[in-house]
């Protein structure tokens, strides 16, 4: 048995997950998946003052009061930066960080130095005008996420929240070597590519310390690929947990 944590990404909650723990708790795993201050059912936590921080804390709060070790963390999008600061400060519960076209960032960084300077106007301008100075309104279709099926569209559409802009401004700090060493994977969503998440794929392809893996998806792969996405987290999971016994 493996404890899956799963960090979904903008806009979303941790409805999203929904098929995908379906099918993790089906083979015998447990799985939580939380929604994020300010995001989903939580949408009416929203503030001003909602930053990456409180959704690091949103995290390390599951890991601390489920009483959570060996966690296999997956980051979906915005999750990769989320999951990253998790594990600086709870290295020591976390077996695997999984970024699922996530961001991966460095150290002092935040999401938007990730971005085009196109879409960080853009940004600022839905946030200034559409979102009280502090909301960033979903303004990228479902469709641009890989959703297209009219069963997909209906559930996924409603329920894209404003996303707090203060997350994305943010930066994160990783000092902290032992959140280094813990194992690695970078799962590519490549049908359609969107986004920034090529410049990491780009980064970590070659790079002999990740895993990187490549699904023929669009970006919401726990949507539109639930069976796959499920069976290459098993897979992940056994294979870290066949490592840690031969160490």
């Amino acid at each position: 048995m493996t404890n899956f944590l799963l960090v979904h990404g903008a806009w979303h909650g941790g409805w999203c997950w929904r098929r995908v723990a379906k099918i993790l708790r089906a083979a015998g795993h447990e799985v939580f998946a939380p929604t994020l201050t300010g995001l989903g059912e939580r949408e009416h936590l929203l503030n001003a003052d909602v930053g990456l921080d409180t959704h690091i804390a949103d995290v390390l709060g599951v890991l601390k009061y489920e009483d959570l070790r060996d966690v296999v963390l997956v980051g979906h999008s915005y999750g990769g930066m989320v999951i990253a600061g998790a594990a600086e400060k709870a290295a020591e519960r976390i077996a695997h960080l999984v970024y699922l076209d996530a961001f991966v960032p460095e150290d002092g960084k935040s999401l938007c130095d990730y971005q085009s300077p196109e879409i960080l106007e853009m940004f600022h301008e839905k946030t200034r005008t559409e979102g009280e100075g502090y909301k960033l309104p979903c303004f990228i279709p479902a469709e641009v996420f890989g959703v297209t099926t009219d069963e997909d569209l209906a559930w996924v559409k409603p329920k894209l929240n404003p996303h707090p802009f203060k997350t994305k401004l943010d930066a994160v700090r990783l000092t902290n070597p032992e959140a280094a060493r813990i194992p690695h994977t970078f799962i590519y969503c490549n049908n359609p590519a969107v986004g920034p998440f090529g410049q990491f794929a780009d980064r970590i392809r070659d790079d002999e310390s990740w895993q990187y893996l490549e699904m023929a998806t669009g970006h919401d792969a726990m949507v539109t690929e639930p069976e796959k996405l499920a069976g290459m987290l098993i897979e992940i999971a056994e294979t870290s947990s066949k490592a840690v016994a031969r160490a």
